[in-house]
């Protein structure tokens, strides 16, 4: 069935939206004004260095001294990250752009909080400072937690269309599972996930959509967003089953 409602209590906990980009080594010199034109719904502002990660491969020769020069030459990552009042970041790098919401609990529907809104502002003002042509990938994913009431085979199954070989591995005897593919639909990738876990001492059907695509101009950055996020519904109403609706629309203090 279509999503045409906004729910109280959706499953989906965490959101991401994602650009990257060639190395924009001017960048630091454009933050100040990007900092004026974003400050409204992100009047919270830090810096931060991300200390990058190097796997090396000395041989049986090598010494790690050899190359430990090499290391501090790699230096941090600087990370420019802005903060609105409702909790969700918007992570500037010199080579990729982000937002995370734990907040919204709608992509375009209603005239709320809207999260293509705040995409749409960030993109906006973005491209207008840098005036790039062209983003080298475009991510937009959710993960989403979802209920499993009673952990038999009979229960999952009136909840959820799961790709679990349950009738070969029951699901009462199973302490985890977990599925994921990358695939093409709709000329864009997605990689799915599914995994049986524990989640505050409760057993939930974790699902996980990552929708991505490359090499796409700058002005349909919103569109393929768009279209990204209906792959993603499309793919969520094909694994869960009205109880799980049900369970949306019921709300929680």
């Amino acid at each position: 069935m279509p999503i045409t409602e906004i729910f109280p209590n959706p499953t989906v906990k965490q959101v991401i939206f994602e650009i990257r980009y060639p190395n924009l080594f001017f960048l630091e010199n454009k933050i100040g004004d990007l900092q004026q034109k974003i400050m409204g719904e992100f009047p919270k502002s830090a810096l931060l260095f991300r200390r990058q990660i190097v796997l090396a491969d000395v041989g049986p020769q090598g010494k790690l001294e050899e190359i430990s020069g090499k290391f501090d030459e790699m230096g941090s990552k600087k990370i420019w990250q802005f903060q609105s009042n409702k909790g969700y970041k918007l992570n500037i790098s010199t080579n990729s752009l982000d937002i995370t919401s734990e907040y919204h609990k709608t992509y375009n529907l209603g005239s709320g909080d809207r999260f293509r809104e705040v995409i749409k502002n960030a993109l906006d003002n973005f491209f207008e400072l840098t005036m790039i042509p062209t983003v080298t990938r475009i991510g937009l994913r959710y993960v989403d937690e979802c209920p499993i009431p009673n952990k038999t085979n009979r229960t999952f199954k009136r909840y959820y269309k799961s790709v679990f070989p349950i009738e070969r591995f029951n699901l009462a005897q199973s302490e985890e599972m977990f599925f994921r593919t990358v695939t093409t639909k709709d000329n864009l990738g997605l990689i799915y996930m599914e995994t049986l876990a524990k989640v505050q001492d409760k057993y939930k059907l974790v699902l996980d959509f990552d929708g991505f695509a490359t090499n796409v101009s700058s002005p349909e950055c919103l569109a393929t967003t768009d279209k990204l996020h209906d792959l993603i519904v499309k793919e969520y109403e094909n694994t869960i089953k009205e109880p799980v609706y049900e369970y949306m629309r019921q709300r929680r203090d």
